[in-house]
């Protein structure tokens, strides 16, 4: 039986708990993008009930690619706060570093197709020297891949 995600509804929020990576190769770093819209996102997806944010971040490449992953390190907890389609949200959001398992799999420089029919997702490679030219939510996502201190914690809020 699958589990809830953890989103919530919270008076005139929706509440989220995302878990999501950061996997770089060659100086590009993974993002996904829903073909409908204007922005990327760091690939990952919603924590179910119960559910750890290690754990959620595998099974969502897992789910989506087809991929396994490792995580190799902790980057940051970002409070996002934005509005979508109407919506108010409130999210936390974990962010892991992360790296393919398999070796044939750290060679990949193309766009990868969403498996679980969501033709709408494509997994794009973005190159991180030209990082500012690309609309990346949330915000903060670019500040924290120009920093050198890690982990850290942001707030970011999108008004």
């Amino acid at each position: 039986m699958k589990k809830m995600d953890l989103t919530l509804d919270v008076q005139n929020y929706k509440l989220n708990i995302r878990s999501a990576g950061i996997i770089i190769h060659n100086g590009k770093i993974l993002v996904h993008r829903n073909i409908n819209s204007d922005h990327y996102a760091l690939v990952g997806g919603r924590v179910e009930i119960g559910e750890d944010s290690i754990t959620t971040l595998k099974r969502e490449i897992q789910e989506e690619m087809g991929k396994d992953i490792e995580i190799t390190g902790y980057i940051s907890t970002i409070e996002n706060f934005f509005e979508m389609k109407g919506a108010k949200y409130h999210e936390i959001m974990f962010v892991h570093k992360a790296d393919f398992l398999n070796e044939e799999d750290k060679k990949i420089e193309y766009t990868i197709k969403n498996i679980e029919g969501k033709d709408y997702l494509k997994y794009e490679w973005l190159d991180i020297n030209k990082i500012d030219e690309y609309k990346i939510v949330p915000k903060a996502i670019k500040r924290i891949l120009k920093e050198s201190e890690l982990p850290v914690h942001k707030i970011n809020i999108d008004s």
